[in-house]
């Protein structure tokens, strides 16, 4: 999706009305660090493309706006989902900050747990996790007390998923496996959770993994 250029004349149809969350950067043509900002924003829109609107404004052209949204320097930054401004920030940012900014108000698949989400709710004791990684990628390195069902056996050990302590929530390497299977059980009226991201995504977030000896 291209990045979507917002004046006041379109503000209320491109920001105000659409259904998906908008990440809305006020920059001008003389602002340089909006300049190093754009390859970012440009990456983003493509990462995001059907679940955010990227788009900019220039306060030069439409002071209003600016104004009102109480912008006092460029670039700065506004999330505006259902129809309000919801969080904002100055300054060149980069991809990974601007996308934290959206990451709450993003579409999320059925199932799908953060990384945050996850260890909180192993705190509480509420959930299983279950590995469906190949035993010995499970062995050199898993999630501390995550069992393992290789993904081809799920479907035929679906009466040992609900024997464990909690509620099983999928996780894999990326996460796209778990989510493929997440879906197809739900499909099927098997209500299973999975890791978004994965492993890979548990370990950016800062948490560890277990690796035996």
């Amino acid at each position: 999706m291209a990045i979507v250029s917002v004046t006041e004349a379109n503000f209320e149809q491109e920001v105000l009305r659409t259904e998906l969350p908008v990440l809305l950067e006020f920059g001008a043509e003389w602002c340089g660090p909006c300049k190093t900002v754009a390859p970012e924003l440009e990456a983003l829109s493509r990462e995001l493309e059907g679940k955010a609107k990227i788009a900019t404004i220039d306060i030069d052209r439409s002071p209003l706006i600016a104004r009102e949204m109480g912008v006092r320097s460029v670039p700065t930054f506004f999330v505006f989902a259902q129809g309000r401004p919801v969080g904002g920030q100055e300054g060149a940012l980069q991809r990974a900050q601007l996308r934290e900014m959206l990451e709450p108000f993003l579409p999320r698949a059925r199932g799908a747990l953060k990384a945050k989400e996850v260890a909180e709710l192993l705190r509480r004791g509420q959930i299983s996790l279950v590995d469906v990684r190949e035993p010995p990628v499970f062995q050199r390195a898993h999630i501390a007390g995550a069992a393992n069902m290789p993904l081809e056996e799920i479907e035929n050990r679906l009466a040992e998923l609900h024997m464990l302590g909690g509620a099983p929530v999928l996780y894999c390497r990326g996460g796209d496996k778990a989510k493929e299977l997440s879906e197809r059980l739900n499909e099927q009226g098997i209500a299973l959770s999975f890791l978004e991201g994965g492993v890979l995504e548990w370990e950016a977030s800062g948490f560890s993994l277990e690796r035996p000896d």
